[in-house]
């Protein structure tokens, strides 16, 4: 290899593609000689030169576009991606007024700006912005300012305006609001862009997004980013997760959306939803619990839904509460809802340690009027008659519940596949409501 074309590292602090091309054709050995014979200043030109490491699929698309949709499992490197992306158009000064949106505010915190590979993990010395975490912001030295946002509040991205934005995990954002806000927001610069950095969640507006011209997509897998991740983390997912469809979607990086078999489709979920302002007097209002206990072990989730029925017989699908916790915390978590939606009842699945759950819901409140129901067929058959009211329109989901329905429009009853709580908990309170032993109450509303 020539000498020549790498000698101006030291004074320039930047390759040029000449240089890169020359050190991507040498040999590691070469590469540790080269690298021992710079100085410091050069090796600091060298570590933090972007282009010269990172993988082709990591680098900004050559083509216009106008969102780059980087849709790829776990790994990939998706974080890393986004947050260079920001620092090469800051040094560049193309851009300068930034919006930097997560899914919740900490997300952003931890993973966009203070994360390993986030913004402050890839800045180097001499060009490190100082972060305000009480203002949210960033400021560069050349005067770039970075604003962070929650995509859980969508009100906040009305009125600011900025040239350039990085959103992460949009496949998990809960409002697609967020979305149209952010991208009314891009209107400073004659080219105002924003890059999507998520792993694939099967979501109706995100296939949209693929659609709509001006978007990049970019797919890729874990596998590609092999080298910078610990071998026993690929070696332990993949046992785990090869071959289901989970693995499709986390590591492959590929969007599902309605597999064969799930008796939801999310265009008809779609069409079932209504504003939260729209919930009408509800006639009946259940708390439904498909609770984690004895074989669920630890990190699994307690179903919890809040559904009602109307004066004109629809039911109302009003909150989702589920969560992974300990007995004490999913009790408290349904009572309190119990109590502040002032409920009829507690519908609670007892095929697991009913006197359990009886005891630890009584514990939090021993006036509470509770019911509980054994599953005797599976829970397919139970979900059929549920279903059936969904494609009648007897069913309203008052706004947005992506991972409720996530599980709605994945689970198909194959072997293997997790347990759908969230989905179990909206079927037992759903049959109390309209079709079990309370129907015979309401069944004048239902013809």
């Amino acid at each position: 290899m020539k000498k020549e074309p790498l000698d101006g590292i030291g004074s320039s602090l930047s390759l040029h593609s000449s240089d890169r091309a020359a050190l991507r054709a040498l040999t590691l050995d070469e590469r540790r000689r080269f690298v021992a014979s710079l100085n410091d200043r050069e090796a600091a030109a060298l570590l933090y030169d972007w282009v010269l490491w990172a993988r082709d699929k990591q680098l900004p698309p050559e083509t216009d576009w106008r969102v780059w949709l980087i849709l790829a499992g776990r790994g990939f490197g998706k974080t890393r991606t986004g947050a260079e992306w920001i620092r090469a158009g800051v040094e560049a000064g193309h851009i300068s007024r930034i919006s930097l949106v997560a899914e919740t505010a900490s997300d952003a915190r931890d993973v966009m700006i203070e994360g390993e590979s986030g913004i402050l993990g890839v800045a180097p010395p001499w060009n490190r912005p100082r972060y305000e975490p009480s203002k949210r912001r960033l400021t560069w030295p050349n005067g770039a300012v970075a604003t962070t946002f929650s995509a859980e509040d969508p009100e906040q991205l009305r009125g600011p305006q900025f040239d350039a934005a990085w959103a992460d995990e949009l496949g998990k954002w809960r409002y697609p609001e967020a979305w149209d806000n952010l991208m009314l927001s891009l209107r400073l610069g004659h080219a105002p862009r924003c890059v999507a950095t998520t792993t694939p969640r099967p979501r109706a507006w995100l296939r949209k997004l693929m659609d709509t011209p001006g978007t990049h997509v970019t797919g890729g897998g874990t596998r590609e980013n092999a080298a910078n991740l610990a071998p026993a983390f690929l070696d332990q997912i993949l046992a785990a997760y090869g071959g289901t469809q989970l693995a499709r979607q986390e590591i492959d990086g590929e969007l599902l959306m309605d597999p064969q078999g799930a008796l939801w489709r999310r265009s008809e979920l779609e069409r079932s939803r209504r504003p939260s302002s729209a919930i009408p007097d509800l006639r009946r209002l259940v708390v439904a619990i498909d609770p984690a206990v004895g074989a669920g072990g630890a990190g699994a989730e307690t179903g919890i839904i809040a559904a009602g029925m109307d004066e004109e017989g629809m039911c109302w699908v009003l909150e989702d509460l589920s969560l992974a916790c300990s007995p004490d915390a999913w009790a408290r978590r349904a009572v309190g809802c119990y109590g502040r939606r002032k409920a009829d009842t507690i519908v609670a699945e007892a095929n697991q340690g009913g006197a359990l759950v009886e005891q630890v819901l009584r514990t939090v409140d021993p006036t509470a009027n509770i019911r509980l129901v054994h599953a005797s067929r599976g829970k397919i058959a139970r979900a059929e008659p549920v279903a059936a009211l969904y494609e009648q329109g007897r069913i309203i989901h008052a706004g947005n519940f992506p991972e409720l329905e996530d599980q709605m429009c994945s689970y198909t009853g194959a072997p293997g596949e997790t347990s759908p709580d969230r989905l179990d908990a909206l079927v037992w309170a759903i049959t109390d409501l309209a079709l079990g032993n309370s129907a015979a109450r309401t069944r004048e509303f239902l013809i």
